[in-house]
């Protein structure tokens, strides 16, 4: 699966990143070293936008090092509305149990396109981020800069209600869906059974599709 990428997300991305770092040192950023041209052009801009501040830039065989790195006020308040959710990446975020043999290729070929076609999103998981680091934490990150994120019951996954109750904290929109049978046999848990919960079906991929369309409008409109 190809490594999701966004421009806008990869700036707040460097944005953390410094941030963080100058966090938990007090100092600034020593050096920085990067080998590919695109983050050296998207660290420029910041410079240039007055995000983030260097004392020299100089370059070596196959890359560029910035020296005295750290943001500025500007750059500080960017980082502080990240970590508040308040950043939007352009892209919406999906919380399901993986390797499930009706659900991923209906979230693959039909959810993830459409979406696309409608609002102009990628809708991410976890499998799409190719990223070093805790895995809570990537998550974390990725839920706090999407857009919106949809949050699949059918499986009763622990981590999808934990990544439910993390957007709803963060204010941000949130989308339930489940498998109908069962939904309506089981119903989903009670900290989410009074939610507007959409079912889906294999066998009726234009119902669900319409009303995931209608509910994602509405909740960016007023979001």
């Amino acid at each position: 699966m190809a490594d999701f990428v966004n421009p806008a997300k990869q700036a707040m991305d460097l944005i953390r990143e410094i941030g963080d770092k100058v966090s938990q040192s007090k100092q600034p950023i020593e050096q920085l070293q990067y080998s590919d041209r695109f983050t050296e052009q998207l660290i420029d801009e910041l410079i240039d936008h007055g995000i983030v501040k260097v004392d020299n830039k100089s370059s070596f065989f196959g890359g560029v090092i910035y020296l005295g790195v750290n943001l500025t006020l500007n750059g500080w308040k960017q980082f502080n509305r990240e970590k508040l959710g308040l950043f939007k990446g352009g892209y919406g975020f999906i919380a399901m149990q993986f390797s499930d043999p009706e659900l991923d290729p209906f979230i693959s070929n039909i959810v993830k396109p459409k979406i696309k076609d409608e609002f102009g999103y990628d809708l991410v998981d976890m499998r799409d981020v190719r990223q070093a680091g805790v895995i809570d934490n990537i998550m974390r990150v990725q839920i706090r800069d999407a857009d919106f994120v949809i949050v699949d019951l059918t499986h009763d996954n622990h981590g999808a209600y934990w990544e439910a109750g993390y957007v709803e904290g963060l204010g941000k929109p949130v989308v339930y869906i489940c498998e109908r049978t069962k939904f309506m046999n089981e119903v989903s848990h009670f900290d989410t059974n009074h939610c507007t919960t959409i079912t889906w079906s294999k066998d009726d991929p234009e119902g669900f599709i319409h009303e995931l369309i209608s509910t994602l409008r509405r909740s960016l409109d007023s979001s």
